[in-house]
C-alpha cells in the first residue's frame, strides 16, 4: 500500500514539473477576451510599452502589446479622456485590447502646403494639442481624425517624431502624418522649412485672419508669442507688419492681431492693435526738447512708456510720437533713444524712439 502511495505522488510531481516546463508556460503573456472597459485620463509616465490611467477608482497600470487597437486612439498624452477595453494577461498585468477617445472634433479647412518638422513632443501636450520642440523652437500643432498614423505607435512624451503639418483655418498648424523617429524624406507640396527667420519683404498679399490675446512674456522683437483661447499662437513679426497702432508687446498687453500663412509655416502679423486709453487734449512744447536713453520697462502701455535709465524710471507718454525707426515693436528690455518734451500735463511725452 504504501509502495503505491509513492508512486502516485511520484507521478502526480512529474506530470507538474512537465507542465512548467512545456513550450506554453514559456510563452510570452498572451490577451484573453475583454473583462471590462475602462474610463480614464492618461497619466504622466506613460510609455509606448505602458499606459498609466488615472480613474475613479484609482490609478492603473495596462500594458501596451503589439496588438493593442489603437487605430481610435493613438493619442497618450498626459490628461487625454480615453476608453480602454481590458484582458487578463498570464504575467499579473491588465493588457490593453482597445483604445478610444470620444473627443468631439470640429471641422477646420486645411492649407494645400505642408511642411516636416522633427522633434519630441513635450509635457506640455493636451489632449489635441502638441507642444512639439523642434530645433528651431517650440511648435504647437493640432491633430485632427483625419491625421494619418499609420507609421507610428503610439504618441508619448519625450520621444522623437517627425510630422508633417499645413496651416489650418484656425490659425494652428495641422499635424497631417506623424511618423517615429526623424524623416529622410523631402516635405510634401511646398519648400518651406521650420525657422523663425522672417520671410522676404514683400506686400501682404495672402488672406488674413483676426486674432485676439494677450502679450505673453516669452515674446521677442521678431516672434509675437500670443495666448488666446485655443491656445498660445506664435506669429512673426517683419518688415510688412503694421505696428503704428500696437507698438508695445510687454506682457499681459491686450492685442487684436491681422495674421497670414506665411511660406516658414508659421504665421506672420500683417497688423497690430493695441487697445489705448483716451487721453485729454495736451499741449506739448517741441521748440525745446531733450534726449533720454533707457530700456523698455514691463509696465509699458500703449499710452504710457516707463523707461529704464541710470537715473531712475521715466514715464513718457506716447500720445504726440512722430516717427519710430530702428524697431518694429517696443519689448520688455529693449534699449532706446527717445527725443521728448514737456506737456502742459507736466508729463514728458515722445516725440521720435529710435532702436539702440
Amino acid at each position: 500500500m504504501k509502495r503505491k502511495i509513492f508512486v502516485k505522488l511520484c507521478t502526480a510531481l512529474c506530470l507538474t514539473f512537465g507542465m512548467l516546463l512545456s513550450p506554453a508556460c514559456l510563452f510570452p503573456a498572451q490577451a484573453a477576451e475583454v473583462i471590462a472597459t475602462v474610463e480614464g485620463t492618461v497619466m504622466s509616465g506613460t510609455t509606448s510599452e505602458l499606459l498609466k490611467l488615472s480613474t475613479k477608482e484609482g490609478d492603473m497600470e495596462i500594458k501596451l502589446d503589439s496588438g493593442t487597437d489603437t487605430t481610435a486612439c493613438k493619442v497618450l498624452l498626459p490628461d487625454k479622456k480615453i476608453f480602454v477595453s481590458v484582458c487578463y494577461g498570464n504575467d499579473e498585468y491588465l493588457h490593453a485590447v482597445k483604445i478610444t477617445s470620444a473627443a468631439p472634433t470640429k471641422a477646420v479647412t486645411l492649407d494645400s502646403s505642408t511642411t516636416t518638422v522633427t522633434g519630441k513632443i513635450t509635457n506640455k501636450s493636451k489632449d489635441d494639442i502638441l507642444y512639439f520642440e523642434t530645433a528651431q523652437g517650440e511648435m504647437q500643432i493640432k491633430l485632427d481624425a483625419s491625421t494619418n498614423m499609420s507609421g507610428c505607435t503610439v504618441l508619448v512624451e519625450d520621444k522623437t517624431y517627425s510630422i508633417t503639418c499645413t496651416r489650418g483655418s484656425d490659425a494652428y498648424m495641422h499635424a497631417v502624418s506623424i511618423t517615429d523617429g526623424i524623416s529622410t524624406s523631402s516635405s510634401g507640396s511646398s519648400s518651406a522649412t521650420s525657422s523663425l527667420t522672417p520671410a522676404p519683404a514683400s506686400a501682404v498679399t495672402a488672406s488674413t485672419l483676426t486674432v485676439n490675446g494677450t502679450v505673453s512674456d516669452k515674446t521677442k522683437e521678431d516672434l509675437l508669442y500670443l495666448s488666446t483661447d485655443g491656445g498660445e499662437m506664435q506669429i512673426v513679426i517683419d518688415s510688412n507688419t503694421d505696428s503704428r497702432s500696437g507698438m508695445v508687446l510687454t506682457p499681459d498687453r491686450k492685442l487684436t492681431v491681422s495674421v497670414y500663412n506665411g511660406s516658414d509655416a508659421y504665421m506672420h502679423a500683417a497688423s497690430i492693435t493695441g487697445y489705448k486709453e483716451s487721453t485729454w487734449s495736451v499741449d506739448v512744447d517741441t521748440s525745446s526738447t531733450s534726449t533720454v536713453t533707457g530700456t523698455v520697462g514691463s509696465k509699458s502701455t500703449e499710452n504710457m512708456l516707463y523707461l529704464d535709465t541710470p537715473q531712475g524710471q521715466m514715464e513718457i507718454k506716447l500720445d504726440a510720437v512722430r516717427s519710430v525707426s530702428g524697431c518694429k515693436v517696443l519689448v520688455s528690455g529693449r534699449k532706446l533713444s527717445v527725443v521728448c518734451a514737456h506737456g502742459s500735463d507736466a508729463y514728458m511725452h515722445a516725440l521720435d524712439i529710435t532702436g539702440v
